[in-house]
């Protein structure tokens, strides 16, 4: 699913220059549930911008699904992301405004699926995180692992192969962090590729495997 070579990412130039990704190298096969650990500051956000196609490595070769992306134009990195990729946030990053159902619909809507097929799949989605009762609630009336269960069901309405979550459960209590847990290894289960960026030891335990980042490199294991 992911085969990086060598990648780094500098910002800046000549003397003000900072390298945040000093030529990393790892694979994620397809279905593996992956975690990414590190001190702040080793890279770990950096890194997962470019395997989301948010942001370009400076060099080095990143294969994704099968595909060379590391050169591709603005139009590519936004259809790979809207077709391939699913994000879940730290701060959850719902509108406010908008409902459960509505929120988990929005992506569907940029990709041009019908609003039948929107509000069927949004249904559906909310069901399958536990949540088919609160379609009509807005993000306020939800409790914090509510809201990131409306994240997970929103980052998976475009059908991803690949599940990236940066601090999904940071935000959240222990209980309800587990329980969280608990939905990303049933997505797995059902042979979902993920990516976990996290501090919390209890999270990387669940992985099939930990990538240990620090100042923009692997250290440990064998990636």
């Amino acid at each position: 699913m992911i085969d990086v070579r060598d990648l780094v990412k500098v910002y800046g130039e000549g003397e003000g220059s900072f390298a945040a990704l000093r030529g990393l190298s790892f694979s994620v096969a397809k279905g593996e549930l992956v975690s990414i650990m590190g001190p702040s500051g080793c890279g770990k956000s950096t890194l997962l911008n470019v395997l989301g196609l948010m942001d370009r490595p400076t060099s080095g070769a990143y294969l994704f699904d099968g595909q060379r992306v590391e050169h591709l134009g603005d139009w590519g990195r936004t259809r790979l992301r809207r077709e391939k990729i699913g994000f879940v946030f730290q701060a959850f990053n719902l509108l406010p405004r908008m409902s459960a159902l509505q929120n988990v619909c929005l992506p569907m809507g940029y990709a041009g699926v019908p609003r039948p097929e929107r509000l069927e799949r949004g249904q559906e989605l909310l069901v399958r995180v536990g949540l088919g009762g609160k379609a009509a609630r807005t993000p306020l009336e939800l409790s914090g692992g509510e809201r990131q269960r409306v994240g997970i069901a929103r980052a998976l309405a475009n059908r991803p192969v690949l599940l990236m979550a940066d601090e999904p459960t940071g935000n959240l209590d222990s209980r309800t962090a587990m329980e969280i847990l608990d939905l990303f290894c049933s997505l797995h289960a059902e042979t979902m590729t993920i990516l976990l960026v996290t501090h919390d030891k209890a999270v990387a335990a669940r992985s099939q495997r930990t990538l240990h980042i620090m100042d923009g490199r692997v250290v440990s294991p064998n990636p």
